[in-house]
């Protein structure tokens, strides 16, 4: 079988992570997290690095792994060696026709959403869906035919995506500590926390963080395409995540500088922008916020793109010879990529119908962006306990503690994940008089995804 030649150094790793962390959340998450908290900055800011020291714990042991692991597909890879074939098969599975095209779709509407503000668009009409699969054709056909040109758009838009977090981080604080805003927002609470103690409400703040953070693993999906990939993937994950914790806390604080606690839980962090920059800082905004998000669906799309290379590459699922075919002048996996758009098509219009639409699945409309965390954080999971029984050569931090602290953190992702969209929408709806549980569904649906792999790792077998 082909394989991919080794063509991205660490900077466009490190960009993978922080680009496809890095999206619209960042910018909005702040009025969630002030509301969660009552106007508590302080408890704010507590949130966005507890949550972001789990990714950086779950990613320092991915980075152990990729140390000694390295194959064709990252994650696959550490998940082959720990718990086996078959296992990885599964993961590589859901992570093809679920994870990846559940968020790369998303984020494809997302990016014609914003780009549809600077018109006045319906964010469900058609001018938007219509942008929103022109932008996840162009991801694709960028990624399909020049990988080259790919890494070199996904480094751009890391970049171009900081500038207004770092202005924001910089202005925002010079300005709000001397017209007195930031520290007043620090030393006032608004209003009770979410629960009515600070500790629920900080539970609630951490949970509304969680969503912000999520993406990273995808950089690990070039480790076959990657030079030197056990030194520059491990380095990569590190950096890259402690740069998004840096840039999303600094970002939290220069936002708080840019207008009263009050006016921030009601109307947000273009607020913010439009105060401290003026309205041409709230233009400003919408385009970074656009360029951000295509370069977050460019790193998903990478990540999609090579997903069902990755499962024939080890001579598994649906005819290996035709998804594992190397283009020999893009040296791209073009049947793969092929597989990655038209997975990414239907669930683009599976968000339409559950999420923009009148609710055209009934009991299965679910938020297919998010949900997904619960079962890619539940396969970390038994990875991580493997590797401490096998890995006996290993010392006592690196066969015991980091494994143990991600079991930890992946344990809290998928509780949080099941708390925002489960239990709190199953109350809600309880309390209204109608039946409502998106966790239950999406586990149904996932089971059904699976037991579709099922039939073809069965018939491979055979």
């Amino acid at each position: 079988m082909e394989k991919l030649t080794r063509k991205y150094g660490l900077i466009t790793a490190i960009c993978m992570v922080v680009g496809t962390v890095i999206g619209s959340g960042v910018f909005f998450k702040a009025q969630n997290v002030l509301n969660a908290t009552g106007g508590n900055m302080p408890l704010g800011i507590a949130a966005w690095v507890i949550t972001g020291f789990l990714m950086i714990i779950c990613s320092l042991q991915f980075a152990i792994m990729a140390t000694k692991y390295e194959k064709v597909s990252g994650v696959v890879d550490y998940a082959e060696a720990t718990c086996g074939k078959t296992y990885a098969y599964y993961l590589a599975w859901f992570m093809v026709n679920i994870y990846y095209p559940g968020m790369t779709s998303v984020l494809a509407w997302v990016s014609a959403r914003y780009f549809g503000v600077l018109f006045g668009w319906n964010l469900a009409g058609p001018e938007v869906m219509i942008l929103a699969g022109f932008f996840l054709i162009a991801s694709y056909t960028l990624n399909a035919f020049s990988p080259k040109l790919a890494g070199k758009f996904q480094i751009s838009a890391t970049f171009i995506k900081l500038i207004p977090i770092v202005l924001m981080a910089v202005v925002g604080t010079i300005v709000g500590s001397i017209n007195g805003t930031l520290p007043q927002n620090f030393t006032t609470v608004v209003s009770e926390t979410v629960g009515g103690s600070a500790g629920s409400g900080l539970f609630a703040a951490i949970v509304a963080t969680v969503f912000a953070y999520e993406g990273w693993i995808v950089a690990t999906s070039i480790n076959a395409e990657l030079k030197d990939p056990k030194k520059n993937l491990p380095l990569a994950l590190i950096i890259g995540s402690i740069i998004v914790v840096v840039a999303y806390v600094f970002y939290y604080i220069g936002v708080a500088g840019g207008a009263s606690n009050e006016v921030l839980m009601a109307e947000g962090a273009p607020t913010a922008f439009t105060n401290v920059f003026g309205s041409f800082g709230g233009a400003l905004l919408n385009i970074c916020i656009v360029i951000s998000c295509l370069g977050t669906l460019n790193g998903l799309m990478v990540g999609t793109t090579r997903g069902m290379y990755a499962i024939a590459a080890r001579g598994e699922g649906p005819d290996p010879e035709f998804f594992g075919r190397v283009d020999p002048k893009s040296n791209m996996v073009t049947n793969s990529s092929i597989w990655g758009i038209f997975i990414c098509a239907v669930w683009l219009v599976y968000f339409y119908g559950a999420n923009l639409s009148t609710g055209w699945f009934g009991l299965f409309n679910f938020d297919s962006s998010e949900l997904p965390i619960i079962t890619i954080y539940a396969f970390y999971i038994p990875m991580f306990i493997v590797w401490m029984i096998k890995e006996k050569e290993e010392g006592f931090v690196k066969r015991f503690l980091m494994p143990s602290l991600a079991t930890l953190a992946c344990l809290f992702m998928v509780f949080a994940a099941i708390y925002a969209h489960g239990i709190t929408p199953f109350l809600a709806a309880k309390a209204n008089g109608t039946f409502s549980f998106p966790v239950l569904f999406y586990l149904i649906l996932f089971a059904a995804v699976l037991f579709i792999g099922f039939l073809f790792h069965r018939t491979k077998k055979k």
